[in-house]
């Protein structure tokens, strides 16, 4: 099966399941894991923040960075395609008791005067504005990268309304590798940065939030709180710890593998590209008008390709680690013999 769903679907690679078994171990939860905190201090220096924490997913890291930065009845801006507000169980309202209030950027991506426009005046009947969040890059978006200048100025406008700035950065390995810039130039905008090693890295488990040294202390408690705390966590952090050193800078296969993928489907016949000439980095989203994308990602895996439906009518394809040209290029003959049986049927 070549599976185009996500780049979550990943297995470890025969080296990183070395390093996991060979990983040494502590108790986490004590502070006396040795990779885990090897892990950290690697992650902290390349984000140019001044600590990290270790966790099981992105998602519970966006949302302690949500309770760290607000109290219950505060208001997050962020924008409507996000996915702390769109994916993540309503776990913002249940965890943290805040609200959420939505922009409409493109392709994920807002002004400094767009989010200053959202931010709630001082009154006694509003929410009051605390946190800024920002995703790069943007899953809904077609993997878009934030321009660090655009990024800048939302930072400036937040902290100029006394907001927080955190970048849901889940995949900002990718925008690192499309942009040709250093993660840590993205980071430095921001208060507080996720990172996720099973997305685009490849490793099987674990994210991490980063941030000022008091910040991650006190996430420490909160991640407890949330059932974060592990054990023996070496064994999966050694995992992240060798997609960190060693899978970032394979990402431009991924992104040149996107490229022949979208090219590819965008020259089929009743295939329509979400954003076409807009690729940046590993999501290819499409259109397949007049038809049920359910229907059609349930068909396509009968010719052995997996995709995810992620509208009525829209599917999205992810390059990854186990992805290679040949299996795009398949998948684009899958896609082609998919939409032909149907034209002729019609």
């Amino acid at each position: 099966m070549i599976d185009l769903r996500s780049d979550t679907v990943t297995k470890p690679t025969p080296e990183m399941r070395r390093a996991m078994a060979e990983a040494e171990v502590g108790d986490d939860v004590f502070g006396e894991d040795p990779t885990v905190s090897e892990l950290e201090r690697a992650t902290a220096e390349v984000l140019g923040m001044e600590a990290a924490m270790f966790v099981p997913s992105a998602t519970m890291a966006n949302q302690l960075a949500v309770r760290l930065h607000t109290v219950p009845g505060d208001e997050v801006i962020l924008e409507a395609g996000a996915h702390v507000f769109n994916s993540e169980a309503g776990a913002a309202a249940a965890l943290s008791g805040v609200m959420c209030r939505t922009i409409a950027g493109r392709r994920g991506i807002f002004t400094g005067a767009e989010m200053a426009a959202a931010v709630r005046v001082s009154d006694v009947h509003h929410a009051r504005s605390r946190l800024v969040c920002v995703e790069n890059t943007h899953n809904v978006g077609g993997g878009s990268v934030w321009p660090v200048d655009r990024l800048a100025e939302v930072a400036a406008a937040a902290w100029a309304n006394g907001l927080s700035l955190h970048m849901d950065g889940a995949r900002l390995w990718n925008a690192a590798a499309a942009s040709g810039l250093p993660e840590r130039e993205f980071a430095r905008h921001c208060d507080s940065v996720t990172v996720c090693f099973s997305k685009g890295l490849g490793a099987p488990v674990g994210a991490a939030l980063a941030g000022p040294a008091e910040f991650i202390t006190r996430g420490r408690r909160f991640r407890k709180q949330f059932g974060g705390g592990m054990r023996q966590a070496g064994i999966i952090a050694a995992g992240a710890l060798y997609a960190l050193r060693h899978h970032r800078a394979r990402l431009a296969e991924d992104h040149a593998n996107a490229r022949i993928l979208a090219e590819g489907l965008a020259a089929i016949d009743g295939i329509e590209m979400e954003q076409p000439g807009t690729l940046e980095t590993n999501i290819v989203r499409f259109r397949v008008p007049g038809r049920d994308a359910r229907a059609f990602c349930k068909a396509l895996r009968t010719r052995g390709v997996a995709m995810f439906p992620v509208g009525p009518e829209t599917v999205r394809g992810v390059t990854h680690l186990m992805i290679s040209e040949a299996d795009v290029r398949a998948a684009v003959r899958a896609v082609r013999e998919e939409m032909g049986m149907v034209a002729s049927s019609m």
